[in-house]
């Protein structure tokens, strides 16, 4: 799927998603008053994985996910227990779990559902994180597809940039998951919550979409510096190589 972008409203015509229009920045689409709401991504939108893009103070990670695990307002999620393996990053740093009424374990036999949160370490109930490869993480999973536990994603997106290189996802390890047999709940682009960051999700919910090229598609697209412009055709080809129509396309997330 084609990702880092930034989704709107109101809907766009089906019939006009392989169509997109070139614009420099964020002038275009604030002035023009169309959109009541716009729902945006961080990774390659606002930062590159390790620091801001210029113009942006430090984002913080804000997760749909722990949302709906902590409030279980959702039927499905109402029905989770409250014992997880949790799948979290290392050198990036642990994601806290405090707060949200989990108890985490590293003993498969006594969870009760997978939280995947990142693809480097398992989360100690110390609130430590143990690194793990991964494939020492796809061994635990599974372990989990046997017990048929279900699967929580967090952050669905199989690559990420970082710095220009890319980072494997969590939703690597949710296809892995799927593939073993495994329940997995996908928090994100395309599903169905409430977060469409993606020129795919866009599509599939009929409502326009900006690309921002500077992110995971940017060497893809031959582009070595931030804020250089992509080509018409080679942003063509990409959205066919993808299967995902963006409506916009901007070299960054600016005015």
């Amino acid at each position: 799927m084609m990702g880092r972008c930034f989704s709107s409203i109101p809907s766009s015509n089906p019939s006009e998603l392989n169509k997109f229009q070139t614009i420099t920045g964020l002038q275009h689409l604030a002035e023009a008053r169309r959109f009541k709401a716009w729902f945006l991504d961080q990774f390659g939108v606002l930062h590159d994985g390790k620091q801001p893009y210029p113009g942006f103070t430090d984002p913080k990670d804000l997760s749909v996910g722990l949302q709906f695990v902590s409030m279980r307002d959702d039927p499905w999620f109402a029905g989770l227990g409250r014992s997880c393996i949790h799948m979290t990053w290392s050198d990036r740093g642990a994601i806290s779990l405090e707060g949200l009424g989990l108890q985490v374990v590293d003993n498969v036999e006594e969870a009760e559902f997978v939280l995947a949160h990142g693809t480097e370490a398992l989360g100690l109930s110390s609130g430590d994180a143990l690194p793990m490869k991964l494939e020492e993480l796809d061994k635990i999973l599974g372990q989990c597809a046997d017990k048929k536990i279900p699967m929580v994603v967090a952050n669905p997106d199989f690559v990420t940039v970082e710095a220009r290189a890319l980072r494997v996802m969590p939703g690597t390890l949710a296809a892995t998951y799927e593939k073993l047999g495994g329940e997995v709940k996908w928090m994100g682009k395309p599903g169905e919550s409430p977060v469409i960051t993606n020129s795919k999700g866009a599509n599939i919910a009929g409502i326009s979409s900006a690309f921002v090229t500077c992110g995971i598609h940017a060497n893809e697209l031959g582009l070595d510096k931030f804020g250089e412009t992509a080509d018409d055709s080679s942003v063509s080809s990409l959205a066919t190589k993808y299967d995902a129509y963006p409506t916009y396309v901007l070299p960054s997330f600016t005015w």
